[in-house]
């Protein structure tokens, strides 16, 4: 329906974004919403209209290729849009696709709501056909900007994003005291949590 939408990022919240194109502001849902930055500078966002009976979601990415590989994740028995979004924050889809390939079970499970079994269909729904991805997909890596007192709740914007994504308090109350020892605009923190969240799994 929408292949792209260029406008201004209005807003960010840990779920989605709202982004103004012609008097109207789009919310989407994305990946990492931490990914986009207010600014009044015009933003291109890759979208996908996912549609069912009972719901309507505008999706949003920063690449063709998260896209496209989101779209091939959510034709998996198991895995809806939320899941897929999920998997796609980790920011390092070429390590999820590598794992499909290398029919890495340990490595797939780490995600919120991928069970062994979830993981077994991944690999048995997506081996192979991940190809024309592989090579091209990365995450782009945004400038970290300079913390300032507006950014100091940036932590809690992190977590709350987390939760939002399916993880467990329980899962964020043993990454948290290691990412209140460092310094990051709330992006940088999503990054460092995800890295931790697979490293503890």
């Amino acid at each position: 329906m929408y292949d792209y939408i260029k406008g201004i990022v209005t807003r960010v919240t840990p779920e989605y974004i709202t982004l103004e194109q012609g008097g109207v502001g789009y919310q989407i849902l994305t990946p990492n919403p931490y990914a986009f930055h207010k600014t009044e500078e015009m933003q291109q966002v890759f979208t996908y209209m996912h549609v069912r009976e009972d719901t309507q979601m505008l999706l949003g990415f920063k690449t063709l290729e998260q896209r496209e590989l989101f779209k091939k994740l959510i034709t998996v028995s198991g895995i809806g849009p939320k899941g897929a979004l999920a998997i796609l924050a980790s920011g390092i889809p070429s390590q999820v696709m590598g794992a499909i390939e290398r029919e890495d079970e340990s490595f797939l499970v780490q995600f919120p709501g991928v069970g062994k079994k979830t993981a077994r269909q991944m690999i048995l729904d997506l081996k192979g056909k991940l190809h024309d991805l592989f090579t091209e997909i990365e995450l782009p890596d945004e400038e970290v900007t300079l913390l300032t007192m507006a950014e100091n709740g940036a932590l809690d914007e992190a977590m709350l994003a987390l939760e939002a994504l399916g993880y467990s308090q329980r899962e964020m109350a043993k990454i948290k005291p290691k990412l209140e020892k460092e310094e990051h605009d709330t992006e940088g923190y999503m990054k460092l949590a995800l890295q931790l969240l697979l490293k503890q799994k």
